[in-house]
């Protein structure tokens, strides 16, 4: 059964994470995403040779699934012509270039709505189109640096600012721009027009962070009560063995935790009987210290047994090895086992969002480097001695 997005064609001029991700969710959705990489230079850096097989990196491959490539010279007339005869018939277009590279390139979105009036383009930049940072190079860690949720990384056993150690504020990027693209072709469902997107990492990474990470940030009056940011109290609690995470966010939860480990004597003292009352009597610190202790005399099973039976919400610290084996992602069916022609067995989650009528579906393919060169230009129209001639003057792969 065809997805949410069947019929929707995509032409994605983007690269690494934040463009990719983005459009493949779309793919996965039913959109025809066409990826185009140049022929004459650096394809796609995600396509490194690390976690790779026959021609496709893991990288690579987590972020274009579902697409048809093509690599074209865009420096070149013929190069140039191709894309804008694909941005003619596309629904979307997505880039990710430094600002002013696609207006020297000939792909900005004034000469693509020049051939497509109705045309929904979506520029992804680092800081924006213009301001002291628009020219500066960008990845994802400078943009957790300035966003400050490296500063919001301290662990209070070891208090030095760190990155989040994946890609977060490039895959928050990539779902504000799938996200953005959806409310934009309802828009122009409904009214008929398409416009222009502009998408800055650093923003939407910010408006990502800001609803709990920048909670001292947000009411500005000087009567403000006092309060404590999650950042603070977000830790790993060792045990006989191992290593738990538990997280109350009630007094009824409270309670059922002085229980699960052992102590519900804890809860008539007046000193800590209640988040207030630890936080009146000055014991917040004390407190913490005798939860520490409660479970280093436990082990993790213990641990987990004793807090799920007392309603805690809790989960054991799994190391990635054991994710694929987790009791409820083997319920979900959340991972899919598939065989790529070239990369061999893959595994990926499956799309998230389940939509009862139209589902989504996990796609099962991932292009080589200008796989689709002959197919695509023949469903623009161009005959076999034309792409023929288009590959000898090094248009094309």
């Amino acid at each position: 059964m065809p997805g949410p997005l069947d019929g929707i064609k995509i032409l994605d001029l983007s690269q690494v994470v934040s463009g990719p991700m983005a459009t493949m969710l779309l793919a996965d959705q039913g959109a025809d995403v066409i990826k185009v990489e140049p022929s004459n230079g650096t394809v796609d850096v995600t396509r490194s040779e690390t976690f790779a097989k026959g021609g496709l990196s893991a990288l690579f491959l987590n972020n274009n699934r579902g697409k048809r490539a093509i690599s074209l010279d865009l420096t070149t007339d013929a190069g140039l012509e191709i894309v804008l005869e694909l941005a003619e018939q596309a629904d979307v277009v997505v880039q990710n270039f430094r600002p002013g590279a696609v207006q020297r390139l000939g792909v900005s979105y004034e000469d693509i709505r020049a051939r497509n009036a109705n045309v929904i383009y979506v520029s992804i930049s680092g800081y924006g189109p213009t301001g002291p940072y628009a020219d500066r190079p960008v990845y994802d860690p400078i943009i957790q640096g300035l966003s400050g949720i490296v500063w919001r990384q301290l662990n209070p056993e070891i208090p030095i600012p760190d990155l989040v150690r994946n890609l977060v504020a490039d895959k928050t990027t990539a779902l504000t721009v799938a996200q953005a693209i959806s409310a934009a072709l309802f828009r122009r469902e409904r009214h008929g027009e398409g416009q222009h997107i502009e998408i800055p990492m650093l923003d939407a990474f910010l408006y990502f962070f800001w609803p709990d990470g920048m909670s001292d940030n947000s009411l500005l009056d000087d009567d403000v009560s006092g309060g404590f940011l999650l950042s603070t109290v977000y830790r790993l609690n060792p045990t006989i063995d191992g290593r738990v995470i538990y997280f109350v966010a009630s007094e009824k939860q409270r309670q059922n935790l002085y229980s699960a480990v052992g102590h519900p004597e804890w809860n008539d003292d007046p000193d800590i009987g209640s988040l207030a009352a630890a936080a009146a009597s000055g014991n917040l610190e004390k407190l913490g210290a005798m939860i520490a202790d409660a479970f280093l005399e436990m082990t993790t099973e213990e641990a987990m047994r004793s807090m799920l039976e007392h309603d805690v919400p809790c989960g054991q610290i799994h190391e990635p090895k054991d994710v694929m084996s987790d009791p409820q992602i083997l319920h979900n069916k959340t991972l899919e086992i598939w065989q790529h022609p070239t990369a061999g067995k893959v595994q990926s989650p499956r799309p998230a969002a389940r939509f009862s009528e139209t589902p989504a579906e996990l796609s099962r393919s991932a292009p080589r480097v200008g796989e689709h060169n002959d197919e695509v230009l023949s469903e623009l129209g161009r005959s076999s001695e034309q792409i023929a001639a288009l590959r000898k003057d090094d248009v094309i792969l």
